[in-house]
């Protein structure tokens, strides 16, 4: 977990694509396919903020916990569960 900075985010790269794992400034981790709905932009290279990342092209604003895009924008990104055990991030590569 240590890994990924407090407001970052890190890439892991998969042959379903790339996921984007996120840090929250409370320590909670979250994990996003690495595309905003929008224009496929890079979320890892977005800004978090709360429980939300803004995407870097067009600043659509996409909630963390279930991938949604905030109002008034309208679509998802795919959500993958994690969990943290003995400080080591564990991904699941299929989507929730």
């Amino acid at each position: 977990m240590e890994d990924i900075p407090r407001l970052g985010a890190r890439v892991v790269r998969t042959e379903a694509g790339d996921v984007a794992v996120f840090r929250t400034a409370g320590d909670e981790i979250f994990a996003l396919r690495d595309q905003c709905p929008h224009k496929k932009g890079p979320l890892s290279q977005g800004i978090i903020h709360g429980k939300r990342v803004t995407c870097p092209l067009h600043n659509w604003v996409i909630e963390l916990e279930n991938g949604q895009a905030v109002a008034p924008d309208e679509g998802c990104t795919g959500v993958y569960p994690v969990k943290i055990e003995a400080g080591k991030v564990l991904l699941g590569l299929k989507q929730a």
